[in-house]
């Protein structure tokens, strides 16, 4: 191993865990942020001509002119289906083509016809289709406002902090200096001549005019020039900026907002916080080590999204760039006035302000109206897609560490679990499976029969992980690398040769990801017949795809790299996104299109949803990492990413048995369950700590697989729909200002409300039940709580505060087996929870857990209801065939009353009766054995 290497990685193996802040940049260190954030509010250049304006069916233009340089811009308006506004700004004519984001948007946005409203010298009005939305543009300074009635929803330019740094030739040099040269003489002579005219020809006024004009330097046209505006250094890094500077900057307004969500990936509270007084929150995809908690730093992910809420709205912000972004938040109130007779008075209102900075690029910003969340998410999963629909076997657990010695460490890992009747459906391999971290390859020692290793997971219903990283070790005996040097498919370096740092193998070249072509051939990679040793059981774990290059500027690639025709820089973002969207589109080719993949990475961007699963990267088991692990994954499931959850018991340190069973706890009930631990820990298999934590261990996992319909139809609807799994409480109740900022507990859908114990010690915990009429039950009791209060409940090690909303049926498998494949044929326990109503509503949905069989309309959707002492199962869609074994083998009603009898009714008509018993001091009625089959129709009726 190279010796640079094995310094990083003792330096990475001591006991000092611990992020060396010094290694990423602040505002401060990246000079287009410092540069944006030195402009003051309410000094903005910019004038909207007027005369420019051109309205089509689809959209308007507007040319924008920065009074100070001249330069022109060109505004793109467009009014998009599903009350989206789109505004688009770029150089009217850029020295070269800038980069714009492609393949994240699903399709070209459908538009909807704009019209004029008015117009004067000030501004123009327009209508957004109904009558009461409105965007004003107003010409000096230039600002956009989108109205509702009178309420301003959403302002941009309103604190002049709109920006667009030119692209332009570089001033120093030759090239320069010889245009410039001619241009200016040029311009000269011209101007000499046209103003010479008015002048007498032999007045000594018109040769002191030739004179002065002609003796006009270059200098005086030239624009301020400022350090790191073509090259800037950090660390013993340069960057080279052969385009210059060319960042993008605007400022939106959110009157009445004091609540702000979104931007992941931070370690930080759910609701963001202002940034008057430190740092902006970052996006930039970086290998951060050991991160630290409760700072705007840059993490793995950078979804540029953001969401807005108050009372009466939800709104969103899409800012649609791939470079470096910094995000500002501030807050104040303000007074908003009379806007062109449309705002009659003023009145104070809260406000909470956004300005968005990248590096690069252009300005392509989607505004979300809502007015509901669920319309925000409707609308930005019309943009980038949803969440995959997964296989049912991957919402199940996950044993990792880093790494399972060899094939005998796997098998008695597996044993263990049997042994200790814990379920779980995948084990992976870290990248000490391969054979000197070449990806796609076994170690010929401790992995010399990969498929027997396989199969003998296959033959119990369990299936393998395994890690393949986008660095490619330099090696000319190594097949992957020698195709992608052959291909020129390696990412290229300023000057042209193949781009190479360091990573796991030592020396690497990075694939380009970008290109079409490239994800084609690593697709290809993926056929059994490519990949040796695989089968169909074994799926893709894309790690370090930020890219994380040891040597390089803050552990990523120079932002000088080149893609084709643009930099790195353009496009840092995305590279993680494309790299999963190819190992995806591997595992679904291997199959002939049949299975659905499964495919984890660390990096994600906007419509990283699509590809698969999302983990929060390298944490520590600290009790502020499992807490953090909440807001972590709430805030990516409101920009879309629903597959999410954080490494059981912490990668870093060694957790106590105390956390660790309160990790499990809570991981369980987050959407990806997966235990993952660091090579110089030590093991902990979930026996190793005792029998007592191994049983509240097993106890948490079980939780889990009875759970697993529900879990695998709260995914069925976010794929359908857009709509989060796990969710902040204040989407499903919108007018409870007491849920804006809770991130210690969350929705599982609608209907399961989680309060994991996450302090060390605790005794109790403090939940708030939401909604005025609402009712919820304990699972675990079933004692009955009235909604909008907080609640004090006590608990033991064993507790795991999980409620049931009343008004919802939710469907369970109790027969735990050893994998989610196992109970496949399993039957169903309804559990119904009647609200102060007395009626219930749920769904259940079944397929074949791993084709995308259900996309021609192969599975069982029912709906599920209970009212008037019925309870009822519909078929909600008839076009759709499937048919299954299970069976409904207990139906628990919860705060219901004691009937005399029990009629079941079946489709063919058939009654009988069903046997009962009842708990009066719970208001419980538990039906045995009703004996329908799952996929039918059916009543039940309390008499």
């Amino acid at each position: 191993m190279p010796p640079v290497l094995l310094l990083w990685l003792a330096v990475c193996l001591t006991g000092i865990w611990a992020v060396d802040k010094g290694n990423f940049k602040t505002c401060d260190q990246s000079a287009f942020c410092k540069r944006q954030r030195a402009l003051k509010p309410g000094e903005s250049p910019y004038r909207a001509l007027l005369e420019t304006l051109e309205l089509t069916n689809t959209r308007l233009t507007l040319q924008l002119i920065n009074d100070n340089n001249k330069v022109r811009l060109l505004l793109e308006l467009y009014r998009l289906q599903g009350n989206i506004t789109r505004v688009k700004i770029n150089e009217l004519k850029p020295l070269k083509p800038r980069y714009e984001v492609p393949d994240v948007l699903i399709r070209e946005p459908p538009t909807e016809p704009l019209s004029f409203l008015s117009q004067d010298e000030n501004g123009v009005v327009l209508s957004l289709g109904s009558e009461s939305q409105r965007v004003i543009v107003s010409a000096q300074p230039f600002r956009l406002d989108i109205m509702e009635g009178r309420d301003v929803l959403m302002s941009l330019n309103s604190r002049g902090l709109l920006a667009f740094e030119h692209l332009r030739m570089r001033k120093d040099t030759f090239s320069y200096k010889v245009t410039s040269t001619v241009a200016s003489v040029w311009n000269n002579i011209k101007r000499v001549f046209s103003s010479a005219l008015s002048l007498p020809p032999s007045s000594l006024d018109h040769y002191i005019f030739l004179l002065h004009v002609c003796c006009q330097t270059a200098k005086e046209e030239e624009e301020k020039v400022e350090d790191g505006m073509w090259e800037e250094t950090f660390k013993s890094h340069t960057d080279s900026k052969p385009n210059g500077p060319s960042a993008v900057s605007l400022d939106f307004s959110l009157p009445g907002v004091e609540h702000v969500y979104g931007i992941p990936e931070h370690a930080d509270t759910l609701r963001l916080k202002t940034t008057d007084n430190g740092d902006p929150y970052r996006l930039y995809n970086l290998d951060v080590f050991q991160y630290e908690l409760y700072n705007p730093m840059a993490l793995y992910g950078a979804i540029p999204v953001m969401l807005a809420h108050n009372s009466q709205r939800t709104t969103g912000i899409f800012w649609l760039n791939a470079a470096e972004t910094w995000v500002d938040i501030s807050s104040n109130t303000t007074v908003f006035g009379k806007m062109l007779d449309y705002v009659q008075g003023s009145s104070e209102t809260p406000q909470t302000d956004v300005r968005w900075i990248s590096e690069s690029g252009i300005i392509d910003v989607f505004i979300m109206l809502g007015p509901t969340p669920k319309d925000v998410f409707s609308q930005y999963a019309s943009l980038t897609g949803t969440q995959s629909f997964p296989p049912l076997a991957s919402l199940g657990y996950h044993q990792c560490r880093w790494n399972y010695n060899d094939q005998e460490d796997v098998q008695m890992v597996d044993a263990g679990f049997d042994e200790h009747d814990i379920p779980y459906d995948f084990i992976w391999l870290d990248i000490e499976h391969t054979d000197g971290k070449r990806y796609f390859t076994w170690d010929p020692h401790k992995f010399a029969t990969p498929k027997e290793m396989l199969k003998g997971l296959m033959d119990k219903k369990r299936k393998m992980v395994a890690i393949v990283d986008p660095h490619i070790k330099v090696d000319g005996n190594y097949k992957i690398h020698n195709e992608i040097r052959s291909r020129g498919f390696y990412i290229k370096n300023k000057d042209g040769g193949d781009y190479e740092g360091w990573c796991w193998p030592g020396s690497a070249g990075y694939p380009d990801f970008t290109r079409a072509d490239m994800r084609a051939w690593w697709a290809s990679m993926f056929a059994y017949d490519q990949y040796e040793g695989s089968m169909e059981n074994l799926y893709t774990w894309n790690d370090m795809n930020e890219p994380s290059v040891f040597n390089g500027p803050e552990v990523t690639m120079h932002k000088d790299a080149v893609h084709g025709a643009w930099e790195h820089r353009d496009l840092h973002n995305i590279y993680g996104f494309y790299v999963q969207m190819a190992t995806a589109e591997g595992q679904i080719q291997r199959s002939g299109g049949t299975e659905r993949p499964f495919v984890l990475t660390r990096a994600a961007f906007a419509g990283s949803q699509r590809y698969g699963a999302v983990w929060t990267g390298d944490n520590a088991a600290e009790w502020d990492h499992l807490k953090i692990s909440i807001p972590m994954c709430l805030s990516l499931g409101l920009v879309g990413i629903s597959f999410c959850g954080a490494d059981v018991g912490g990668f870093f340190k060694s957790p106590s048995s105390e956390l660790l069973v309160r990790w499990y706890q809570t991981g369980a009930y987050q959407p990806f369950f997966r235990a993952h631990a660091h090579l110089d820990t030590p093991r902990r298999e979930p026996w190793l700590f005792g029998p007592e934590n191994t049983a509240l261990i097993r106890e948490a996992v079980r939780q889990r697989y009875t759970l697993l319909p529900y879990w695998y139809q709260q995914f069925y609807l976010a794929y359908r729909t857009g709509q989060p799994v796990m969710r902040p409480l204040w989407v499903d109740y919108p007018q409870e200002p007491a849920t804006f900022a809770l991130d210690d507990e969350f929705l599982i859908g609608r209907d399961l409300l989680v309060h994991p114990v996450t302090e060390e010690g605790a005794r109790g915990v403090t939940a708030y039940l939401p909604g005025k009429e609402e009712v919820w039950f304990d699972v675990h009791t079933f004692q009955k709580h009235n909604g909008a209060q907080n609640l004090y409940i006590p608990v033991t090690m064993s507790s795991i505060p999980v409620f049931q909303r009343g008004g919802s049926i939710i469907p369970r498998k109790l027969r735990v087996r050893r994998s989610s494949s196992c109970m496949e044929h399993d039957p169903y326990t309804l559990y119904v929870a009647l609200n102060p109503q007395r009626t219930a509503e749920g769904e259940l949905y079944i397929d074949d857990g791993h084709t995308f069989n259900y996309e021609k309309k192969e599975f069982i959707h029912r709906r599920l209801s209970f009212a008037s002492n019925i309870l009822s199962s519909v078929n909600i869609a008839p076009d759709a065939q499937f048919t299954t074994r299970s069976w409904i083998e207990r139906i628990i009603i919860l705060g219901t009353s004691k009937p005399s009898k029990v009629m079941l009714k079946t489709v063919d008509g058939q009654e009988s009766q069903v046997e009962f018993e009842f708990d009066a001091s719970m208001s419980m009625l538990t039906l045995r054995k009703p004996g329908m089959n799952a996929g039918a129709d059916w009543t039940v009726t309390l008499q």
